[in-house]
């Protein structure tokens, strides 16, 4: 069960000045708890905190940085059905998909625990040249500093996670403004925080209105700004920022290309596309979204992938056997149907799905969807895949390459030489061979190109964009 309210957290303290976010079970559209929603005054004493606790953060041990995250790996193990049932009720997702994202928290944590002890620096051979004869180069990596984290509806814990851990390993302290549709999830991970022995200061976590989001992007006392959600929002962020580092994890339509050495095994990857396709309801960023199949095995893929979409039991998420959730909200819904239909009066055809009822879409296959669609070209964000059939190796590539998005691509193909042209010619982050780009480990290094975003995420590479190189030069006689 859910409590009948949440504190938020400022400067590692609970505070209830009241109770104004309201939180809809996203099934029923009933309110099922309240938040305190931050205000400005809230922001301002919460990113003076993050500064006061800068040298106390930097000067902690990296071992006592890996016993907080030790400590929330333990309380996050302890608390793990409650926070998979808060997943399931305020985004919405099949408590299988809740469990298993609660998982990716624990997995998340226990690795920024293992990288917060070997956050290392190098010897430098300096003696390049007779000038240079006697001097000795070392590096060290040191804190960023402040760090503002700005996180998503869709992955309330692990989005949030791959910002959180990082930056306690790496010694930052933080200022986070979770999504105001799942602020749960967020408020119960920073109840466990607040149970550590982080320095005063060391976290603030903040759902707060729009109007007072500002100083979250613009206050220069913030030294990263980290954002995942959409792209419009991404780079307007980014223009706003100044001269702090920024790390933008956004949108895709990620592409999937089967090959025509497959044919044996259409099972499995049908099997694959549609947990990519129709997994959380589609609301992935690395959702399957286009497949590109080999016209000699299009029409079995279609066979088997569409009745894999009408076997998923759509309905309440709290249900052991649902496997398909509703999306975030009606509108959200509602904007993907006008999507679909918009595409079949240019000639789209619907294979399965399309219907909807409230905030529920049915998983829906469609073939002919012009490239220049909404539901094409676009971050479709929902429970939508593509099919396309393709004669030329080199064509499918090109077709994955069109368009302004560069997040991951898969490939399904048993040939070597193909499978690394297509890493060296695929403008994406990352290149999946032999399953669905909508595979992540929380370890790998994850971003996009293009649209898609700026720098990484994946514990070891975020920690490496929240600390900095410092530099000792010694010279001996």
């Amino acid at each position: 069960m859910l409590a009948e309210r949440y504190p938020y957290y400022l400067a590692n303290r609970p505070r209830q000045p009241n109770a104004e976010l309201a939180v809809t079970d996203k099934y029923s559209g009933e309110v099922v708890t309240h938040v305190a929603l931050a205000d400005a005054g809230a922001v301002e004493e919460a990113i003076a905190a993050a500064v006061r606790a800068t040298g106390p953060m930097r000067r902690l041990a990296p071992y006592a940085r890996q016993e907080v995250l030790e400590h929330c790996v333990r309380r996050f193990r302890e608390r793990a059905e409650e926070l998979a049932f808060a997943l399931c009720v305020e985004a919405g997702k099949p408590l299988r998909d809740a469990r298993g994202e609660v998982t990716r928290l624990i997995d998340t944590f226990k690795a920024a625990a293992e990288e917060a002890v070997r956050i290392e620096g190098e010897v430098l051979n300096l003696e390049v040249s007779r000038r240079a004869a006697g001097y000795r180069g070392f590096t060290q990596r040191v804190p960023v500093g402040p760090c503002s984290f700005i996180t998503p509806f869709n992955f309330p814990l692990n989005l949030v996670a791959h910002k959180v851990a990082p930056a306690i390993a790496a010694g930052c302290p933080f200022v986070l403004k979770p999504s105001d549709r799942t602020p749960v999830s967020s408020m119960i991970l920073a109840e466990v925080l607040a149970e550590t022995n982080l320095p005063e200061g060391a976290f603030s976590v903040l759902p707060t209105r729009l109007e007072d989001v500002g100083p979250f992007i613009e206050d220069d006392r913030l030294k990263l700004l980290s954002f995942t959600g959409s792209e419009k929002v991404g780079w307007e962020l980014k223009a706003r920022a100044g001269r702090k580092k920024v790390v933008l994890e956004l949108g895709g339509n990620a592409a999937c290309v089967v090959d025509r050495d497959q044919g044996d095994r259409l099972d499995f990857i049908a099997d694959r596309v549609s947990h990519g396709a129709f997994f959380q309801a589609g609301q992935s960023c690395i959702s399957v979204q286009r497949v590109l199949v080999h016209e000699e095995l299009y029409d079995a893929l279609r066979e088997r992938l569409v009745a894999r979409a009408r076997a998923l039991r759509a309905g309440n998420p709290r249900d052991e056997a649902t496997t398909l959730g509703p999306m975030i909200d009606e509108p959200a819904a509602r904007r993907l149907e006008g999507w679909i239909q918009r595409a079949v009066e240019r000639g789209a055809r619907v294979l399965t799905g399309g219907g909807r009822r409230g905030a529920l879409l049915e998983a829906t296959v469609l073939e002919g969807v012009p490239a220049d669609e909404p539901l094409s070209a676009e971050e479709a964000f929902g429970p939508v895949v593509l099919l396309q059939p393709f004669r030329a190796f080199d064509e499918a590539l090109r077709v994955v390459n069109e368009g302004r998005y560069g997040l991951q691509a898969g490939l399904f193909t048993n040939d070597l030489s193909k499978a690394m042209r297509a890493w060296d010619e695929l403008e994406v982050g990352g290149v999946v061979v032999g399953d669905v780009p909508s595979f992540r480990v929380d370890t790998m290094p994850y971003g996009g190109v293009k649209g898609s975003g700026l720098g990484r995420e994946g514990v070891k590479y975020a920690i490496e964009d929240m600390t900095e190189l410092r530099l000792l030069v010694l010279r001996q006689e």
